[in-house]
């Protein structure tokens, strides 16, 4: 048992690693996640509107990239971009391999993303499509208007599991060789634990990540809680597209 807390719980190596990943590991793993979720969103919602066209020329294209960056896995498309756009990219980005590896993370939650925001538009009632063009807008703004925001806010418990997957992933950055303040969570536990040969420090990186994760994980439980309960409203009062659902029923005139 004893040697068990000194390899695991060895609080002078947790102590010793705490600073370093409060300080440079938590903000670069959060810089990854973030920027990377925000990338992959829009790149996403272009997917999604590209996948759902009538055009072949727009819905194909869509097909095949969710396709390739969900069959791969996370760590061979990092190492793909990260070491082979490197060397093309050198004169953009040096030899820093920071950008590279936010770029691969967000192509991959892109084409997540991507899928969640197209099952999302695809389970709104068609009718609202239907009454929202009766009402005489064009395709495009009841698309943006309508339709999008109504299939956003179904997803959301799901747009925040991907970003925890998100925070996770960007532990395999570590395999481009961030700079010394580039390290994230995993790579600065790693580092300590290959000096020390004792696997606290990642103990401790692991309490960090669940620190992140674990209260989103409960945020994405009370989102998803509050969109099936739905909000309280008055019986005069109209609910989300009842309009364009009377519209659509004929009920109302347009």
């Amino acid at each position: 048992m004893d040697q068990f807390f000194d390899t695991f719980l060895n609080w002078e190596y947790i102590w010793q690693v705490f600073p370093d990943l409060l300080k440079t590991g938590l903000l670069n793993t959060l810089v990854l996640a973030v920027t990377s979720a925000l990338i992959g969103t829009v790149l996403g919602m272009v997917l999604a509107v590209m996948g759902l066209s009538t055009k072949i020329w727009l819905r194909w294209p869509a097909r095949v990239y969710t396709d390739i960056f969900r069959g791969l896995p996370a760590i061979l498309t990092i190492l793909v971009i990260g070491q082979g756009l490197g060397t093309l990219a050198r004169d953009v980005v040096g030899t820093n391999p920071y950008p590279l590896g936010i770029l691969a993370l967000s192509l991959i939650a892109a084409a997540y993303i991507g899928e969640i925001f197209r099952s999302g538009i695809q389970s709104v009632d068609k009718g609202q499509l239907e009454a929202s063009r009766a009402l005489g807008m064009s395709y495009s703004k009841a698309m943006l208007l309508v339709i999008i925001p109504q299939g956003v806010r179904r997803v959301l418990p799901a747009l925040v599991n991907q970003f925890i997957a998100l925070i996770k992933d960007s532990s395999l950055v570590y395999f481009l060789g961030l700079l010394s303040e580039q390290r994230e969570l995993f790579r600065i536990g790693q580092d300590l634990a290959a000096n020390t040969g004792n696997l606290s420090p990642l103990v401790a990186a692991g309490f960090v990540y669940l620190v992140i994760t674990v209260p989103l994980t409960h945020l994405v439980n009370y989102i998803d809680k509050k969109l099936r309960t739905g909000r309280k409203v008055r019986a005069d009062e109209p609910g989300e597209g009842d309009e364009l659902d009377l519209v659509a029923s004929g009920k109302v005139s347009s």
